[in-house]
C-alpha cells in the first residue's frame, strides 16, 4: 500500500514536468522553424482575392456586439461579408446589430426564434455564406485589422488546409482572475498549440477566432449540435478526414475572459466535458491505422484526466494524514527534489512563453507576478473541473436527440 501511494504521488509530479518539457521544446522548434521566418513575410505582397464570410454567432451579447462588428469592418482585407447569427437573444443584441447593418451593405443579420446553441448558429451561417472561407469569431472579441489576411493566405497556398486557428489574447485585465488568465493564454494555450502543431495534430482550434474552408466543413457534415464544445469536435472531424489544421500566431483578436470565479468554473467544466465527449465520440481513431497521429493526442488527454484524479486523491491523502493515520507513508517528496524540479520547470515554461509572446506584446512582462498565482490556481481549478466534468461527459454521451444550447455568462464592459 505504501509503495503504491508513493508511486501514485510521483506520477502527480512527473506528468506535468514531462508535458512542460514537451511543450517548451515543441513551441521553441515551431517558433524558430516556422514562426520567426513568417514574421518577415508581407501578407499583402501577393494579391489574394478569396472571399471571406465572417460568421458571428451571438447570444445575449448586447454589451460587445457593436464593438466586434466595427472591428471586423476595420479589417484591411476588403473582400468579406459579415453574418451575425442571433441565436434567440433575450437582450438587445439584435437591435444593436441592426443599427450597424442598416449602414453597411456587407453586414447581414440572421435571427433565430429559438435558442439552438452555437453549433446550430454556425451551421446556419455556413449555409447562408456566399464565400469559400468562413471566419468564425466570438461576439465579444475585437479583431485586429491584419488578422483576416494572415488566416486567408494559408488557404491559398495549402489546398488541404481545412482550418486555421487564430491567436486570441485577453482583452479584460482588471482583476486577479483576469490577469491570471492573461498568463494562461500565453504560457499554456499558446505553447500547447505550437507544440501540437509540430507533433502532428492540434487537439482543438480556438473557438474565439478560426477560419474554415467551407467545402471541408460541408465534407465532414458541418458542426454537430449535440456536442457541448463545437470547436474541439469540428477539429477532430476535419483531421479524421485528413485536412490540415494550422495555427497562425499573427492572427490576433482580443477576447473577453470570465471575470468571476463562478463564471470561470463553469467555463472550465464545459471545456473539460467537451474534451471528454470528443474522446468518447471519436474512439474509433484506434481502429484505423491512418489515424495513428491522433493516438498521442488521445493518450495525452486521457493521461491528463488520470492526473487530475491522482492530484485530487494525493491532496486529499495529505490533508487527511494530518488528522488521521491513513498509512505509514511520508509525503516529504512533495517538498523534496521533485517539487523543486517542478517549480524550476514551471519557471522555464513561463520564460519560454514570455520570450515568444514578447515580440507581439511588449508589455507582457507586467504580468510576471501573476505567474506565482497561476501555477497553484490553474492546477487546482483544472483538476477539480476534470473531476466533475468526466462523469458529466459519460452521462451526456449516452443521451440521444440532445441539443447543446448555450447560456452566456454575465459580462462586464471592457476596461482595458
Amino acid at each position: 500500500m505504501e509503495q503504491f501511494l508513493y508511486v501514485f504521488g510521483i506520477f502527480v509530479f512527473i506528468y506535468p514536468i514531462c508535458m512542460s518539457i514537451i511543450w517548451c521544446i515543441g513551441s521553441l522548434y515551431f517558433y524558430f522553424r516556422r514562426e520567426l521566418p513568417d514574421l518577415k513575410i508581407d501578407p499583402y505582397k501577393d494579391k489574394i482575392d478569396m472571399g471571406v464570410s465572417v460568421i458571428v454567432p451571438a447570444h445575449n451579447e448586447e454589451l460587445h456586439i457593436q464593438d466586434t462588428i466595427l472591428s471586423i469592418l476595420k479589417s484591411k482585407y476588403t473582400k468579406f461579408e459579415i453574418l451575425i447569427v442571433d441565436d434567440a437573444s433575450t437582450d438587445k443584441t439584435y437591435e444593436k446589430s441592426l443599427e450597424i447593418a442598416e449602414k453597411y451593405d456587407n453586414v447581414k443579420i440572421i435571427k433565430l426564434n429559438q435558442n439552438k446553441g452555437k453549433a446550430m448558429a454556425l451551421n446556419i451561417g455556413a449555409l447562408a455564406a456566399k464565400y469559400e472561407i468562413l471566419l468564425v469569431i466570438d461576439a465579444d472579441a475585437i479583431l485586429e485589422p491584419d488578422a483576416m489576411i494572415y488566416l486567408v493566405r494559408h488557404f491559398k497556398y495549402g489546398p488541404r488546409v481545412g482550418a486555421v486557428t487564430g491567436n486570441p489574447k485577453v482583452r479584460n485585465r482588471t482583476n486577479l482572475i483576469e490577469k491570471i488568465q492573461t498568463v494562461e493564454y500565453s504560457s499554456i494555450i499558446g505553447l500547447i498549440k505550437r507544440a501540437q502543431r509540430i507533433l502532428g495534430k492540434v487537439f482543438t482550434v480556438s473557438g474565439v477566432i478560426v477560419a474554415f474552408r467551407k467545402s471541408a466543413v460541408f465534407d465532414v457534415g458541418l458542426w454537430d449540435i449535440d456536442m457541448i464544445t463545437d470547436d474541439i469536435n469540428i477539429t477532430w472531424k476535419l483531421e479524421k478526414r485528413f485536412y490540415d489544421i494550422r495555427f497562425e500566431t499573427q492572427a490576433f483578436c482580443w477576447t473577453m475572459v470570465p471575470h468571476t470565479l463562478k463564471n470561470l468554473w463553469h467555463q472550465r467544466i464545459r471545456w473539460a466535458q467537451g474534451g471528454f465527449e470528443v474522446l468518447f465520440k471519436h474512439k474509433n481513431v484506434w481502429t484505423d491505422i491512418r489515424n495513428r497521429r491522433f493516438w498521442p493526442v488521445y493518450i495525452e488527454y486521457i493521461t491528463s484526466g488520470l492526473w487530475a484524479y491522482a492530484f485530487i486523491l494525493s491532496l486529499t491523502i495529505v490533508i487527511l494524514s494530518q488528522f488521521i493515520p491513513i498509512a505509514d507513508v511520508e509525503f516529504n517528496w512533495m517538498a523534496g527534489w521533485l517539487g523543486c524540479l517542478l517549480t524550476l520547470m514551471c519557471l522555464i515554461q513561463f520564460m519560454v512563453a514570455f520570450f515568444i509572446d514578447f515580440i507581439y506584446e511588449k508589455g507582457l512582462y507586467r504580468y510576471v507576478f501573476y505567474v506565482i498565482w497561476y501555477a497553484v490556481f490553474y492546477w487546482l481549478l483544472s483538476a477539480f473541473a476534470v473531476f466533475v466534468a468526466c462523469p458529466k461527459a459519460l452521462f451526456s454521451h449516452k443521451k440521444t436527440n440532445r441539443i447543446a444550447v448555450w447560456n452566456s455568462p454575465k459580462r462586464k464592459r471592457d476596461h482595458k
